[in-house]
C-alpha cells in the first residue's frame, strides 16, 4: 500500500476551503465525534502531535488506521507516520476554517446537519444488523450445493465484448448477420464495412465476478459461443473466446460464503425493521409531493440473456468474492484471428 491510498476521508480529494465547504463539515463533524472537546482528561502517552494548542491523539490516528483496506502489520508503522502527517494538516486547516468563521456558513451548518443525521442513522442500522443470526454450516453446504457454476464447476472466462450503437430494426438484421457468421472476426468486420458504431473489449472473468443472476447461464455457455443481447441503444455481444475449469472446495469457499450470507441477513433484518418503522409511523406528503409514493418493491429475478446485459462486472448483486490461491494452469488460449488478432481495430 502506498501512502498516495491513505486516506482521511471518503472522498479522497485535496482540501480547499473555498471551494469544498463539505471538507471542513467532515473535519469538524469528526473532531468532534473523537470527544476532541475535553483535552485535559486525555493521558499525556495518547497525543501524537500538537497543532498550536489543539492536540491529535493516538486514537485519532488509530481510527483512520481502521477505516484502510487490508493494511498488514509492517504496513501499519508507516502508516501510521502518514496518517498523522495528514491529520496535522486537517487540523490546520480546521483551525483556519474556524478564523474565518466557516463553521457559520449556512451552507457549512447545512452539511454538517446532513452529515450528523446520515451518521447517527447508520448507527442504528448497523446496530439493528448485529441481530442477524451467523449462518450455520448446513446453510454454508447448502449454498455451495445450490451454484455449482461459482464452487465445484467454477469456470475462468475469456470473454470478448461488443457494444454498439443501432436502430432496432437494425439490431435485429445484425442478430442475423451474427447467426450467419463464420467467425467472431467476420461479424466484427461486417459492422467496420457497414458502418455501425461500437466499441470492444476483452478480458478475462472469473464466476463471482459475473452478475449473479447471470452466472448459470454463462456457466451453461461452450466455448466459442456468443450472446447477443438487445439494449436501449443497440446491442451488447458477448463472445466467450475460451474458458478452463478452476473449482473451488466447500473449505475454500466457507469464508467468502458465510460473509456473503451473514451479510444478507443483515440486509434483510435492516429492511424490515424499515418497513415495519414506516408502517407505524404517520407519514404525510406536503405539496409538491403529496403525489408521491414510495416505489413499489421489485421482485428479483434472474435476467435471461434476451434482456440487457449491460456489463460483465461485477455489480450491486456480485456474487460472494471467493480468494483463490494462482494455481499452475495455462490460461484459455484465443484464437489466432479473433477479432483481427485482437481489438485494436474496434472504433
Amino acid at each position: 500500500m502506498s501512502s498516495e491510498n491513505l486516506m482521511i476521508s471518503s472522498t479522497n480529494r485535496p482540501l480547499s476551503l473555498s471551494l469544498r465547504p463539505c471538507a471542513v463539515v467532515a473535519l469538524a463533524l469528526a473532531t468532534a465525534l473523537a470527544g476532541c472537546g475535553d483535552k485535559k482528561d486525555k493521558p499525556a502517552s495518547q497525543t501524537a502531535a500538537k497543532v498550536n494548542k489543539e492536540e491529535i491523539t493516538v486514537s485519532q490516528i488509530n481510527q483512520v488506521l481502521a477505516q484502510q483496506r487490508a493494511i498488514s502489520a509492517d504496513q501499519a508503522a508507516s502508516a501510521n507516520g502518514v496518517i498523522l502527517e495528514r491529520l496535522i494538516d486537517q487540523e490546520l486547516a480546521l483551525q483556519k476554517a474556524s478564523d474565518q468563521k466557516l463553521d457559520r456558513d449556512p451552507r457549512v451548518m447545512q452539511a454538517i446537519e446532513s452529515s450528523r443525521r446520515e451518521i447517527i442513522a447508520r448507527a442504528y442500522l448497523e446496530k439493528i444488523g448485529e441481530g442477524a443470526p451467523k449462518p450455520a454450516p448446513a446453510d454454508v453446504q447448502a449454498y455451495y450445493d445450490k451454484h455449482p457454476a461459482l464452487f465445484s464447476n467454477r469456470r475462468i472466462y475469456n470473454l470478448q465484448e461488443i457494444d454498439l450503437e443501432a436502430t432496432p430494426a437494425q439490431v435485429e438484421g445484425l442478430k442475423t448477420v451474427l447467426a450467419q457468421s463464420k467467425t467472431f472476426p467476420v461479424f466484427v468486420e461486417y459492422l467496420k464495412t457497414n458502418g455501425i458504431r461500437f466499441q470492444g473489449s476483452e478480458g478475462v472473468r472469473s464466476a463471482e465476478q459475473l452478475p449473479l443472476a447471470s452466472i448459470d447461464q454463462f456457466a451453461a455457455l461452450k466455448d466459442g459461443q456468443v450472446v447477443f443481447v438487445a439494449t436501449p441503444k443497440g446491442a451488447h455481444v458477448i463472445h466467450l473466446v475460451g474458458s478452463r475449469s478452476q473449482p473451488v472446495t466447500l473449505e475454500a469457499a466457507r469464508p467468502a460464503i458465510e460473509q456473503y450470507l451473514l451479510n444478507e441477513r443483515k440486509r434483510k433484518i435492516i429492511a424490515d425493521d424499515l418497513a415495519s418503522l414506516r408502517r407505524t409511523a404517520k407519514i404525510e406528503y406536503v405539496g409538491d409531493y403529496s403525489a408521491s409514493r414510495p416505489p413499489a418493491p421489485v421482485a428479483a429475478s434472474a435476467p435471461a440473456f434476451e434482456k440487457p446485459v449491460m456489463s460483465i462486472a461485477p455489480g450491486t448483486d456480485a456474487a460472494p468474492q471467493i480468494e483463490v490461491a494462482p494455481r499452475d494452469v495455462p490460461a484459455a488460449s484465443m484464437p489466432a484471428d479473433t477479432l483481427d488478432k485482437g481489438l485494436k481495430g474496434m472504433k
